[in-house]
């Protein structure tokens, strides 16, 4: 079991390692744009399904309270934990649009929006990237494998090449908390 322990770890290390090698200049655009719409008064919005719903919250709870370091609150919303907004949609609408009428009504122009999907084929996020690309807010896709049909959605899409779902959503939290880190950085100076 030790060395099942060990594998897992390990796995999850090189991919992280190789995906920051791969990613790092883009990852300091990113943080860039992000912090140029908080200076300017607009927000982050984030969403996902499954494991990629709460990473999307806990992202959007690292900005709205704090990371590293004491600081004002920062504007950010995940769009997947308002039970009665998803309920009413999918019931009304189809799940395929919980995001796209959320970003609809709350999403401004500048605003960040951050999709999250390990598949990079859900019809919802596919679905809100095209609502938030026609009223002009910036895009960044979260996703893994090859891309799927999100790849070439967005303005920044970040991909873990990797298979497996969990080795997936490790390095998305690993690239929440440190796109989270430099945004603070960016904003208030100084690192931890």
């Amino acid at each position: 079991m030790k060395d099942v322990i060990l594998k897992i770890f390990e796995e999850s290390a090189q991919v992280k390692v190789r995906f920051a090698k791969e990613n790092a200049e883009k990852i300091i655009e990113v943080v860039q744009l992000i912090a140029q719409a908080f200076r300017d008064g607009k927000k982050v919005l984030l969403f996902g399904n499954g494991g990629s719903a709460t990473d999307a919250s806990h992202i959007a709870a690292e900005f709205v309270n704090r990371f590293l370091m004491e600081r004002p609150p920062l504007p950010a919303i995940a769009l997947n934990t308002d039970p009665a907004v998803l309920t009413s949609i999918s019931n009304d609408y189809g799940y395929d649009q919980i995001f796209s009428k959320q970003l609809a009504a709350l999403g401004h122009e500048g605003d960040v929006v951050i999709g999250i999907s390990t598949s990079g084929n859900s019809p919802n996020v596919i679905k809100a990237m095209e609502v938030a690309k026609k009223n002009g807010m910036k895009t960044v896709i979260l996703t893994g494998g090859t891309g799927g049909k999100l790849a070439q959605t967005a303005d920044y899409t970040f991909i873990v090449s990797a298979k497996q779902t969990a080795r997936i959503q490790e390095t998305h939290i690993t690239l929440g908390h440190a796109i989270c880190q430099l945004v603070d950085e960016e904003l208030f100076g100084g690192s931890r």
